[in-house]
């Protein structure tokens, strides 16, 4: 089996592409995707164990990947990671800016540590790889990046840290949209709503036990969302095909943004598309 996308076999063949937080979840997706449509993928991650499982999954595939362990948000291994990349890969034409995290906690619990760790998971860490691809390469070649938001429309209780971050995000691709046009780079962002990926794993039992099996309920669309679907906006906003698009956040939530929670919701939505062909569903919603 191979990816099966909705975009042409070639469309990116020729081109080098950085994903972070490629090892799992919508970042493995998306590296994938980018991989089957003849991309040179080069996925991120702090750990390199991830990265090579990736990593040899899309060349099992017949694609091009290469894995780089760091912490995005260790500005000078950050600045380290990108000139090795320029000088072993040329020219890089696209980011993907993914790697993030948070967990479920009440704004009054929130410690300072915990919650400048996520603002540097989700906003901090974006900016530094974006600033520092912008000064090395795309400021003279042109380029385009996107990033990753959440479904924060209206405050994100019980994630403030990442809803914060989220916010800013989307501010600061609006900035660096504006700002750096004039270089032919475009800054674009993707707003997941609730989706069906394996960091879904990784929060507290009670929490997954007891808010997980209520999302799809709050969907106009009455599902999550599955990796690909959000791949595949992202793999559009790097394409050709978006070359007027900066600057812009494409929800992608299933109506989720849009629900007042006073219309009854109905019927059975539509159906997913599931493109990733090696897609693992997460043990919250009843996967292996």
């Amino acid at each position: 089996m191979s990816y099966r996308s909705v975009f042409s076999r070639a469309a990116f063949a020729g081109r080098t592409y950085i994903v972070t937080g490629g090892g799992s979840g919508i970042g493995r997706c998306t590296a994938h995707e980018l991989a089957s449509l003849g991309a040179t993928v080069l996925i991120t991650g702090r750990k390199q164990e991830k990265l090579d499982k990736t990593v040899a999954e899309i060349l099992e595939d017949g694609g091009r990947a290469a894995g780089y362990a760091f912490d995005i948000r260790d500005e000078e291994a950050v600045k380290a990671a990108l000139k090795q990349m320029l000088a072993e890969h040329g020219a890089i034409h696209g980011l993907v800016n993914n790697a993030g995290g948070q967990f479920p906690m009440p704004v009054a619990l929130i410690s300072k540590k915990g919650f400048e760790a996520v603002v540097a998971n989700n906003l901090t860490g974006g900016f530094l790889v974006a600033r520092e691809l912008y000064n090395l390469h795309f400021k003279k070649n042109g380029g385009a990046i996107v990033n990753m938001l959440a479904d924060m429309w209206g405050g994100m209780p019980g994630m403030a840290h990442s809803g914060a971050a989220r916010a800013g995000m989307m501010n600061l691709t609006e900035t660096m949209a504006t700002e750096w046009a004039s270089a032919g780079v475009r800054v674009n962002a993707v707003a997941p709503g609730f989706v069906a990926s394996s960091g879904m794993d990784q929060y507290d039992p009670a929490f997954t036990a007891q808010v997980i099996p209520q999302m799809a309920s709050t969907i106009p669309l009455k599902r999550m969302a599955e990796e690909a679907e959000i791949s595949a906006a992202i793999v559009f906003l790097l394409s050709d095909g978006a070359s007027f698009v900066t600057g812009h956040t494409i929800k992608i939530d299933g109506g989720a943004s849009l629900n007042t929670k006073l219309f009854p919701l109905q019927g059975k939505g539509n159906r997913p598309y599931d493109g990733f062909h090696r897609a693992v569903k997460p043990k919250a919603v009843g996967g292996g």
